[in-house]
């Protein structure tokens, strides 16, 4: 009997896990790409006291204007991004095989990690713009939608290993659900102020990093 393609394609996790590092390393690094250094005219490459307008104060004007308001779109990104490599990895380490319709669940789902650079750029441009912010939220609630789409998917096709309990299970899904919730309100606090969002995605980010011991945050 011929034995059908789609039975034994993209079976190894280990191939995914991987491409998702390959692809989370670029993604990370070309994050930085957008923080440029504040350019100094050669009138202004002189000391203060020559007369020649004074090169330091010029590039601290280059960045506190220019290169500061890129700093927290580049820290929230890059702590989103390892938020969801650890968020991937922890999901990879309970699959006890793959199929190739759970990797492309997770193609798509680096897809999402490579827009990210894409979606922090637009709201680094102008972080007041409401529009680059509901771009980048989209971005994360991508990434949160096929992770979760990627684990119902592994407990109906029987893919989670022995040692993945009932409890780690409902865990990983809760985790998904209420950082996507409350990273949905915090984004449409942009409606208020678009720094207040940015603030608070940025606080959701250290407490899931750092995961202190909040009753609220510690369930999820």
């Amino acid at each position: 009997m011929p034995i059908s393609y789609h039975r034994f394609a993209g079976s190894s996790l280990d191939r995914l896990a991987a491409l998702s590092d390959g692809v989370f390393a670029v993604a990370m690094t070309l994050l930085v790409l957008d923080l440029k250094p504040p350019s100094v005219p050669k009138r202004a490459q002189q000391p203060i006291w020559s007369g020649g307008g004074g090169s330091e104060h010029v590039l601290l004007h280059g960045l506190s204007h220019d290169v500061a308001p890129r700093l927290l779109p580049y820290a929230m990104s890059f702590l989103t991004l390892g938020i969801f490599w650890v968020g991937q990895q922890s999901q990879l380490e309970s699959f006890t095989r793959s199929t190739r319709a759970l990797t492309w669940i997770h193609l798509m789902f680096l897809l999402g990690v490579t827009l990210m650079p894409f979606s922090t750029g637009l709201l680094a441009q102008d972080i007041t713009y409401r529009l680059s912010m509901a771009v980048y939220w989209l971005n994360l609630f991508l990434l949160g939608a096929v992770l979760f789409v990627s684990l119902m998917y592994a407990e109906r096709a029987g893919l989670l290993s022995a040692d993945t309990t009932p409890e780690m299970r409902a865990a990983m899904r809760r985790r998904i659900v209420v950082y996507q919730c409350l990273y949905a309100v915090a984004a449409l606090t942009c409606l208020i102020n678009t720094y207040l969002a940015i603030g608070l995605l940025i606080a959701l980010q250290i407490n899931s990093v750092v995961s202190p011991r909040i009753w609220f945050f510690d369930r999820a």
